[in-house]
């Protein structure tokens, strides 16, 4: 548990220096350069990732329960899923209404994302693991939301309709095959 506490604290902490710690950050481009901020900020979240990674898959091997498996939470936690990978898509296909409303959709899709993972699982790591990155989406959305900035461009039709078809297609990859493949874990049973 420990390092995945660490890692936790090292990606989650380097990405929360905008929202939490402006000035410092600011300092740090400074002092570094823009390169070099851009260079320590991808090396710690590297090192941090891959300590999650490391911890949560040895945190596995003998987890600690903290509650009885509820029946049916998986098929919920899919359901969120399907939300949460609608709005990762929109941040990213252009000219949707989904962005054109929301304004932060992937920061939106990390805290489904994490909410749906702890309806769905029952253990310390998993509550480490998903409930950091619910914290962390909440206070990033919340400052991303009171940051000025130029708002994202007028949604179309056709925008929002290829936004829902790769959400569609984003969720069925990771919920037919890549989940299982990648992690071990068949979110809707094999």
């Amino acid at each position: 548990m420990i390092w995945l506490a660490l890692g936790l604290t090292l990606f989650l902490g380097i990405h929360l220096t905008r929202a939490l710690a402006p000035r410092w950050r600011d300092a740090q481009i400074a002092r570094l350069g823009d390169k070099g901020w851009k260079g320590l900020y991808t090396a710690v979240s590297l090192v941090g990732f891959g300590l999650i990674l490391w911890g949560y898959s040895q945190a596995r091997l003998t987890p600690v329960v903290l509650w009885p498996a509820i029946r049916g939470m998986n098929h919920l936690a899919a359901l969120f899923m399907l939300v949460a990978m609608i709005l990762l898509a929109a941040a990213y296909v252009p000219r949707n209404h989904i962005k054109a409303r929301l304004q932060h959709p992937m920061t939106l899709s990390v805290k489904v994302w994490a909410l749906a993972h702890l309806l769905a699982n029952n253990t310390l790591a998993d509550v480490m693991l998903f409930g950091s990155f619910l914290v962390w989406a909440i206070l990033v959305f919340r400052a991303a939301r009171r940051r000025p900035g130029p708002l994202p461009a007028a949604g179309s039709a056709a925008g929002t309709a290829a936004t829902v078809v790769v959400g569609l297609a984003l969720w069925a990859f990771f919920a037919f095959w890549a989940h299982a493949a990648w992690l071990g874990i068949a979110p809707l049973g094999r």
